[in-house]
């Protein structure tokens, strides 16, 4: 790191603090040379490669923006959009990979989106698992609702009460 008032190539480590949520680590140099402080912002960049081949950063507001057009009209909140798109940059982060397909970008959308809305899911899976029939779509409502079947068969033999009746109080 050059020093940014000599250009002296040699600094010392003063201080060093993580940042949102430790994806940044800022730290606070000293020039060896003249002596003057400045600090430093390291963070770890995810880039994301597009089909053309064009390298991009990362971008929640691009994951947020294309789940809100799959939510709407659904009732999805702005905050659970938001927690969505964290949850995905996250899970890049700690893959390792610096880049990635914009199409696994897509594909890692999926899992969070359909415990969020089924409707949304189907919406978002049609464009990125490419349905181009009837079949597909029925498909996938079937292992939906066979998934959704298994869920609440588990939910019952783990002991949890399910009362399919109606009990209505007497005056």
């Amino acid at each position: 790191m050059h020093c940014p008032f000599c250009r002296h190539a040699d600094s010392r480590v003063v201080d060093s603090r993580t940042a949102d949520e430790g994806t940044v680590i800022r730290r606070r140099r000293q020039c060896l040379a003249c002596e003057r402080r400045f600090t430093t912002v390291e963070q770890l960049t995810l880039a994301v490669v597009k089909r053309s081949g064009v390298t991009e950063p990362f971008s929640r507001e691009k994951v947020v923006a294309g789940v809100r057009r799959a939510c709407q009209g659904r009732g999805v909140s702005e905050d659970a959009l938001a927690r969505l798109a964290q949850r995905v940059e996250e899970q890049f982060r700690a893959s390792g990979s610096a880049e990635i397909p914009s199409r696994e970008v897509g594909l890692a959308i999926l899992s969070p989106l359909r415990e969020l809305d089924e409707v949304a899911y189907l919406r978002f899976a049609s464009v990125y698992r490419d349905f181009d029939s009837l079949a597909d779509f029925e498909n996938e409502i079937a292992t939906l609702r066979a998934d959704r079947e298994q869920a609440e068969r588990h939910r019952d033999e783990d002991g949890e009460e399910r009362d399919s009746t109606l009990t209505v109080a007497e005056p």
